[in-house]
């Protein structure tokens, strides 16, 4: 599942740079997939589903959690990448449907970085 997004970003440098360092990988263990997932759910649900993104482009950081990394490297950090890479219109909301399927993205990334 997820093979085709994860073909395409494979194929990009800057995407495919991003990895979990030792601590993200740590901090996911100790914390389990359960409650990074509900970060990840809360990240983008404030962060990026609004409509109007007041610093879209610059609301992710690189680094600090397993899940901003995670972002980045799957092209779910902001709407301008969403829109090219996952083709959700800039200007709208995300539904519930859209957020679920970046928050499964993410936690697709996540796994594979672990196994």
């Amino acid at each position: 599942m997820y093979d085709d997004i994860f073909e395409k970003l494979a194929k990009s440098d800057f995407r495919s740079r991003f990895k979990l360092k030792e601590k993200d990988k740590k901090y996911l263990e100790e914390k389990g997939f359960e409650v990074i997932k509900s970060h990840a759910r809360d990240f983008i649900k404030k962060r990026i589903a609004p409509t109007e993104i007041k610093n879209d482009g610059k609301q992710t950081p690189t680094k600090g959690h397993p899940v901003f990394t995670a972002q980045h490297a799957t092209a779910t950090c902001c709407r301008g990448c969403i829109s090219k890479w996952h083709k959700f219109p800039k200007g709208i909301e995300l539904n519930e449907k859209q957020q679920e399927y970046l928050v499964e993205i993410i936690m697709e990334w996540l796994k594979r970085q672990v196994e």
